[in-house]
C-alpha cells in the first residue's frame, strides 16, 4: 500500500516537471503568444458622407462616401481663412473698414453673421475669428473683399474666389469647386469629405489658423468710425466639440439647405491627431454625434 502511494505521487511529480519545462521551453522560444486584440467595430454614422485620417501620414482611417461631392455650406471658409493667410507679407493687424455692402448681403441672404458695424474699423486677425467662431458670412465678405484684386468690389470678389479654386487645385482637390467665399454659392460649390478633411489638415498647419479654430469664444475690441473703441459681442464658436469632446482642436461647422449639417473636426490625444470631416447629416446635434463616433473610432485604430 505504501509503495504503491510513493509510486503515484512519484509520478505525478514526474508529469508535473515535464509540464513545467515543456512551458519554460515554450516561453523561452516565443512560441506561446498574447491573445489578438479585439477587433474595433466600424460606426455607423447618420451623416450621408463620412472620412477620417490620421492627420500625421494622411493614411485613411474612415470612410463613406468619401469621394462623393456635395453641398459644402460654411466649411468652406476653412479654405476663405486659408486664403487669407497665405496672403505674402500678412499683416493681420491690417485695418479693414467695414462696408454696408457686407451688411447688406447678409440681411438679403438670411446669412450667419458676426454683427459687423458700418463704418467701425476690424483687424484682419478680428475678422478671421467673426469668420470661423460664429460662422461670420459678413467677415468672409469682408476678407474676400480685402485680399481680392481689382478695381470693383465685385472683380476683387472673383478673384478671391480664383485663389481659392487655384488653391484647392494646388492641393489636389480634384473633387472641390467654390462659386463663393462662404458656401452660400451658386450651385456650384462643392466639394467630398475626403478633400475638405485634407483641406483642413493643409491649414492647420498655419499656427494662426489653428490658434483661432479651437477658440471657443472670442470679444474684439473694434474702432468706430468717430475713434472711439467698441466692444462687441462675443463670438462663440460654433463647434460643439470643442466643449464636449476631450483633445478636440477645431475645427468648422456648416449647413445650409441643400448641404444638411456639416463638421470638419479634429482631437489629438496622446500625441496623436485624428482629423474629418461629415457632410449631409441631420442636425447640428447629430453630425456632433457622427464625428464623435468617427473620432473615437479613429483614435481606437491608431491604437
Amino acid at each position: 500500500m505504501i509503495t504503491g502511494i510513493k509510486g503515484t505521487r512519484n509520478s505525478r511529480l514526474r508529469r508535473a516537471a515535464a509540464v513545467a519545462v515543456t512551458s519554460g521551453a515554450l516561453l523561452a522560444t516565443g512560441a506561446l503568444t498574447a491573445a489578438p486584440a479585439q477587433a474595433v467595430t466600424t460606426p455607423s454614422i447618420v451623416a450621408k458622407g463620412g472620412f477620417v485620417m490620421n492627420n500625421a501620414t494622411g493614411t485613411a482611417l474612415y470612410g463613406k462616401t468619401q469621394d462623393y461631392k456635395r453641398s459644402t455650406g460654411s466649411t468652406t471658409k476653412i479654405m476663405t481663412a486659408k486664403v487669407v493667410l497665405a496672403q505674402s507679407n500678412l499683416n493681420l493687424d491690417k485695418q479693414v473698414v467695414i462696408q454696408k455692402a457686407y451688411s447688406d448681403y447678409v440681411v438679403k441672404n438670411n446669412a450667419s453673421q458676426a454683427h459687423l458695424i458700418v463704418g467701425d474699423k476690424v483687424t484682419v486677425r478680428q475678422l478671421l475669428y467673426g469668420l470661423m467662431l460664429p460662422s461670420g458670412c459678413d467677415a468672409a465678405y469682408a476678407l474676400a473683399d480685402t485680399y481680392g484684386s481689382g478695381s470693383t468690389r465685385d472683380a476683387r470678389v472673383k478673384n478671391f474666389i480664383g485663389k481659392m479654386n487655384a488653391t484647392a487645385k494646388s492641393l489636389n482637390l480634384n473633387n472641390t469647386h467654390f462659386d463663393s467665399f462662404d458656401g452660400i454659392g451658386n450651385g456650384d460649390n462643392y466639394s467630398t469629405p475626403r478633400d475638405l478633411t485634407k483641406l483642413a489638415s493643409s491649414a492647420m498647419q498655419n499656427s494662426t489658423f489653428r490658434t483661432v479654430v479651437k477658440t471657443k469664444s472670442y470679444t474684439a475690441k473694434t474702432i468706430t468710425k468717430t475713434g472711439s473703441t467698441r466692444t462687441m459681442q462675443t463670438w462663440t464658436n460654433t463647434n460643439t466639440l470643442l466643449s464636449s469632446y476631450s483633445g478636440a482642436i477645431g475645427v468648422k461647422t456648416g449647413s445650409g439647405p441643400e448641404a444638411g449639417a456639416c463638421l470638419v473636426f479634429a482631437a489629438t490625444r496622446n500625441g496623436k491627431t485624428v482629423i474629418g470631416t461629415v457632410l449631409a447629416s441631420t442636425s447640428y446635434a447629430q453630425r456632433a454625434t457622427d464625428a464623435t463616433k468617427l473620432l473615437d473610432y479613429g483614435f481606437a485604430k491608431l491604437g
